[in-house]
């Protein structure tokens, strides 16, 4: 069973995640989708920071696609690795091996026919916008290194823009719509019991 979590940064994503993954820890393997940007190695560190990450094109798309198409088959696959305070993928993978389950993470993956259509569970995670911007703002200059100023200005320039533009209206394909993220313990409850139905068949 592939199941995929998209929704807004900050939304809660990786939260929702983490909760299904503590209850079921080793029948679940996840991608992210962050791991995926592409590779920039002829450019600085500045003409690095200056890329629109919140964009489809920005991410490797193909890779992931293939690599999924790989885990359904029951190979174990090398994932690149995101580090955000290079903005560049890192020499590092990760092995991900194939489970009863795979969870794809990520803003834009419901917006690429070929990956939504891997999936047999979609959901998007629906969180107010005021809310994901406080997140955002405390995770990236908590853990990402950033400074204050270039969060604010990535946020007005690229982030809102593109989730106006391709993350909201991703909405539409999805099968179940989370308000809240891993916060709302009713919808958890309902995924976590209908992957357990499916790890117990």
């Amino acid at each position: 069973m592939v199941i995929g979590i998209a929704g807004g940064t900050g939304s809660g994503k990786t939260t929702l995640t983490e909760r299904i993954r503590e209850r079921f820890t080793s029948e679940v393997s996840v991608l992210y989708h962050d791991n995926y940007y592409k590779r920039h190695t002829g450019m600085t560190y500045e003409e690095r920071s200056q890329l629109n990450y919140d964009h489809p094109d920005a991410f490797d798309t193909d890779l992931i696609v293939r690599d999924l198409g790989a885990l359904r088959r029951g190979e174990a696959v090398q994932c690149p690795v995101y580090d955000y305070t290079i903005h560049n993928r890192s020499d590092q993978t990760i092995e991900v091996k194939p489970t009863r389950v795979i969870i794809v993470e990520g803003i834009l993956i419901f917006a690429d026919p070929a990956l939504r259509d891997l999936m047999d569970i979609k959901v998007f995670v629906d969180t107010d916008a005021d809310v994901r911007i406080l997140r955002r703002v405390m995770r990236d200059v908590k853990e990402r290194g950033r400074t204050l100023d270039s969060v604010v200005n990535q946020y007005l320039t690229t982030v809102k823009p593109m989730h106006e533009a391709f993350v909201e209206p991703s909405k539409k394909y999805a099968d179940i719509i989370v308000p809240q993220g891993g916060h709302n313990t009713v919808a958890l409850e309902m995924l976590i019991e209908r992957i357990r139905r499916h790890v117990e068949s």
